[in-house]
């Protein structure tokens, strides 16, 4: 069976490279990566469970949670579940899905970077008034 021209990838879009030599794949995983480790050095106490659930071989314990998350964020109007459980989820797929790693590390750059504004203009404002 002759393969389909039409379906085959252009000669200058295979193996397409950064100029750092990185597919975009492998950027999107370095880029989510760095992220978490962003996230442990600011919450020290979740430096071990990151670590342990970003492990290699825990896809099959990753999944069903990361699906219990999203259901969980689903159902907000429950008092013990919450939207806080939606992002979870979200970031646990990540992990395995390399469909949702760009966004979802583009999501948390610019929440990190809100709340880094935020808390400056808290502790600025809070400066003001004791003077």
């Amino acid at each position: 069976m002759a393969s389909d021209p039409q379906r085959e990838m252009p000669a200058a879009h295979k193996g397409k490279t950064s100029p750092s030599g990185l597919t975009p794949r492998q950027r999107a995983r370095l880029r989510l990566d760095r992220q978490f480790d962003a996230i442990s050095r600011q919450i020290p106490i979740l430096r071990r469970p990151l670590a342990a659930i970003r492990a290699r071989g825990w896809w099959i314990i990753r999944l069903p949670i990361a699906l219990l998350f999203i259901a969980g964020g689903l159902l907000s109007i429950l008092p013990f579940l919450g939207l806080w459980m939606l992002p979870v989820g979200l970031l646990l797929l990540a992990v395995d899905l390399p469909l949702l790693r760009a966004p979802l590390s583009n999501g948390m750059i610019r929440t990190r970077r809100r709340y880094d504004i935020w808390r400056r203009a808290r502790r600025n404002k809070s400066r003001k008034t004791r003077r």
